[in-house]
């Protein structure tokens, strides 16, 4: 039994991806043509969990920060293999062998390394798809702009390779800050991203936007990028992380964050943003199908600051997508069904993510997918 992908390269050539599926869960590549930035709903691997631990800055809230990790873990383990990566990792292992059911242990790998944090989706891999086998590609992370210590966070790839864990040959682009939370693929050769993180000053700041976008073309095989130049979240860490504002989903659809409330502080920018993501048009010059998801309604931290709470930060697993709620009944559930609309095929789940936010994060941003035939 078999799948064909046709997606376009840089020079507009077709590429087939064949993919045979031994079982539902475990699809094997066979061929590629070319070299592609897989979307997120191509078929994956396994998936990367950073754990937290008392060394973090989740040292104050760590049970419940935990309890939200291992239903994360229940939940990924359930589609596919999950890497788990932690200095930690008797102790972690002691845990979920408490918490979770048997069989889904045997899914789990283990990457032993230190950790400043816990923002997999921001040093982690980002990874190719080509004739020549998975490419790994190490992006220099630099705690978002150097606001947080990321010397431990931004070791942990080569760290990984080391553990004999992946497929794929590795490509040292230290060189350039880059963060996974920053860019979209569709897998078809477009990119999704914002101006207001790619273009801040602490991260490549030596480079203009024409060269940061010639980079992303060379090294992400991509054939154009699209910029979004409106949109933020209040209480984001990230500088507009895209995976907090608008996202990629099948069939030239994307998904968007809308505020309908006049009075919210991010009504205008976020209208900005609904009107540039209308003038965006496919590869064959059709308008997108755009689908907007509610905005929460305001939550705060005990300092009285508001909190990046999103449902845009969702995760894509195979067969499964993963969604933030916020314990908000109409928001969240009005997400869900709209993700059921994009995800037609997929299961649509959420998982509360409350105390995500409380560092500035959610879902997406704790995650990172590795697609079919990285990890071992």
């Amino acid at each position: 039994m078999g799948l064909q992908y046709k997606v376009r390269t840089s020079s507009i050539e077709e590429r087939t991806l064949e993919l045979r599926f031994d079982s539902p869960k475990a699809p094997e590549q066979t061929e590629i043509r070319g070299t592609f930035f897989p979307a997120e709903w191509f078929p994956q691997s396994g998936v990367q969990l950073t754990w937290p631990h008392a060394g973090t800055d989740w040292s104050h809230i760590l049970p419940e920060v935990t309890a939200c990790y291992l239903r994360m873990a229940y939940e990924i383990a359930s589609h596919e293999p999950l890497l788990i990566v932690t200095p930690e990792r008797e102790r972690v292992e002691e845990l979920l062998k408490e918490q979770l059911p048997s069989k889904l242990l045997e899914q789990i790998r283990w990457g032993d390394c230190p950790t400043n944090d816990t923002w997999a989706r921001d040093h982690g891999f980002i990874t190719l798809l080509s004739e020549n086998g998975p490419q790994l590609l190490d992006f220099s992370f630099n705690g978002w702009g150097m606001k947080f210590a990321a010397n431990e966070d931004n070791q942990i790839n080569r760290r990984l390779m080391t553990q004999g864990l992946f497929n794929g040959e590795y490509h040292n682009l230290l060189n350039f800050v880059f963060e996974g939370g920053s860019i979209e693929s569709d897998g078809c050769g477009t990119l999704l991203t914002t101006a207001e993180c790619l273009l801040s000053p602490n991260r490549n700041d030596h480079l203009t936007r024409t060269d940061i976008e010639q980079k992303l073309k060379e090294l992400l095989h991509a054939e154009r990028v699209l910029w979004l130049d409106h949109g933020y979240l209040a209480g984001d860490d990230t500088d507009s992380h895209i995976d907090t504002l608008a996202r990629f989903c099948p069939d030239n659809t994307i998904v968007y964050v809308k505020c309908e409330d006049q009075e919210d502080e991010h009504y205008n920018e976020l209208r900005l943003m609904e009107e540039q993501l209308k003038t965006f048009r496919t590869l064959k010059d059709e308008p997108y199908r755009l689908l907007p998801l509610p905005f929460p309604e305001a939550i705060y931290d005990e300092d009285g600051l508001r909190l990046p709470a999103t449902y845009a930060n969702f995760l894509v697993i195979n067969d499964a997508v993963l969604v933030p709620t916020y314990n908000q009944p109409i928001n969240d559930n009005t997400a869900i069904k709209v993700l059921q609309e994009a995800f037609p095929k997929h299961t649509v789940t959420g998982i509360d993510c409350r105390v995500l936010i409380r560092q500035h994060g959610s879902l997406h941003c704790c995650t990172m997918q590795f697609p079919v035939s990285v990890l071992k």
